[in-house]
Parts: structure tokens; sequence; C-alpha cells
């Protein structure tokens, strides 16, 4: 999101400082603020100006940070993970013994859903785009890997369902995806569209759901399922019981300084990294 934010992508109102999680420690409270005081330990996602050392922001869109999740791991896993939560249990309430294709299912968001899509008991088909990203894969929840740029993931999901499709298909790639991953769910299956890697999604005829198989498309967001704050509570609550049972475990695959922050979202629109990535502030690296 905060590539989207810089390419205009998602339109925010210019100047603005970029970043839209992280956590932290509350230094001062405002007027009428009485869920939090000076110490306590929180962590977000939005709105966005997370690329400084101190900031300030909305007190309902602070989360409680519990103690024994550290702060590195907060940040790295509340979008994350709030995605994945939303996906797998409220978008399409995953059950035991249903099939998905989850795309970059090396990327932060794909890593840890596919955790979790195992813990509940369902066959997990993931796309990636190199060999060790396969191997990353498989060693976090993932069933069936295919490597994009050797193999046509149509074919491979048709011949790992006996043909038949799977139910659902996660999709954050967008665009150079969209239309083929159409191709792979069964009869009334579920395309959820839920990010823009290489552009955004337009279908310019409807008919082609109907042409196959009669399927649902959908296009969450986190705003769109957490706007109330109670909801939003409610699912941080489950994300860090998850983390805490190690349903799912976060992976924080690189690090850079907050000053190295333009190779950091270089490597992140090169697809050269994997998992989380996360930007520590200049006064933390001297410690």
């Amino acid at each position: 999101i905060d590539v989207y934010h810089r390419t205009g992508l998602y339109k925010a109102e210019w100047p603005f400082v970029p970043g839209n999680e992280a956590a932290g420690d509350v230094v001062a409270v405002g007027p009428g603020v009485s869920e939090f005081s000076v110490g306590d330990r929180i962590v977000y996602n939005g709105p966005i100006g997370a690329y400084a050392e101190e900031r300030v922001m909305p007190a309902d869109q602070a989360i409680p940070l519990p103690a024994d999740i550290s702060y590195e791991m907060g940040a790295a896993t509340l979008l994350k993970g709030l995605t994945a939560y939303y996906l797998l249990h409220l978008t399409w309430p995953l059950r035991k013994g249903e099939t998905i294709l989850f795309h970059a299912a090396a990327g932060g968001v794909g890593l840890l859903a596919c955790q979790w899509a195992n813990a509940i008991g369902a066959t997990v088909i993931g796309t990636v785009g190199s060999d060790e990203k396969a191997k990353l894969a498989a060693s976090n929840g993932c069933h069936h890997t295919i490597n994009y740029r050797e193999e046509n993931f149509v074919e491979r999901v048709r011949e790992i369902t006996g043909g038949k499709g799977v139910d659902v298909v996660y999709d954050s790639i967008g665009k150079d995806t969209f239309e083929q991953s159409l191709d792979c769910l069964r009869k009334r299956g579920l395309m959820v569209s839920f990010g823009n890697a290489t552009g955004p999604v337009a279908i310019p005829n409807l008919g082609i759901l109907a042409a196959k198989g009669s399927l649902f498309v959908t296009r969450p967001t986190t705003s769109g399922y957490f706007s109330e704050r109670p909801d939003l509570l409610s699912a941080a609550d489950q994300l860090f019981k998850a983390m805490r049972e190690k349903t799912i475990t976060p992976h924080i695959g690189q690090r850079f300084s907050l000053l190295e922050v333009a190779d950091a979202q270089r490597a992140l629109e090169g697809r050269k990294t994997t998992g989380s990535t996360g930007l520590i502030p200049k006064r933390l690296n001297q410690k």
C-alpha cells in the first residue's frame, strides 16, 4: 500500500508522509482520550504517516499491543494478519476439506494465510515466482506450489483438483492474473481480488462470470470489514490469539533502515521480497 500511495494508484492528499502500519509507544495523549495512557504499547494500520519517528494520530485507530508480542512482530503482522483473517473467516468462511488457490503465497499475506488455511484443514495451492519462494511457501502450509514463471498455473490447478477447480481464489496480483484465475474456479466458486500489484482489474463484460460457471467476484478491503472499532478490536484479538497459539508464525524476510525506504520499495516492486518487510527508525538502529 506504501507503493500504491507513492505511485498515485491510491490517492492521498498532498503533501503527505507515507507509511500505513507501525508499532511503538504512546508519548502523549490529547484531551478526552481515556483508552490510552503515556507509555502504552500500540500498533496500528492507518492513517498514513508511519514513515516517522513520532507522529500524531487518532486514538481510535490505535490497537493495544500485548506484552508478549514484540513491536517488530506487531508492525510486521497487523495489516497482513487482519487481511488473512477476513479473507479466510469473513469473506469466505473457509472449511475443512475445501481447496483454495492463493497467489503470491510467499508474500506477507500469503505466508500467514497459507498457515491459517492449513490449520483450518483446507488444501492450499499457492503460486510463487521462484523455486526459493516455493520452498518457503511449502514450509508455511502450502500443499502444492506452482512457479508461474515455469508453469501454466491454470493447467496445474486443474491437474491438482482433478479438473474440478478450486473453491476460492485469493488474488492480490491484479491485472496480470485475474482472468486466468477465473479459469481455476469450480462452478459457483468465488474470486477474491484484494490487491493490484500489477495494476487494477476491470471486468468489461459480466457475462464472462456466467460463461465460466456462474462465478462470484468480490473486492474486499480492511476498511470495509473493520471500519467500526469493535470489529477492529475483535479481529485484532483473533489475530493475536492465532500468533500466541502458533497457528500462524509471522515471517520477516528482510529489514531496512527507515533511511533506506527507497531500496525497500524497489525490492517490493521487483518481487524480490518474502514475507513482511521491516523498516527500522534510525535511532533504534543506533541502540
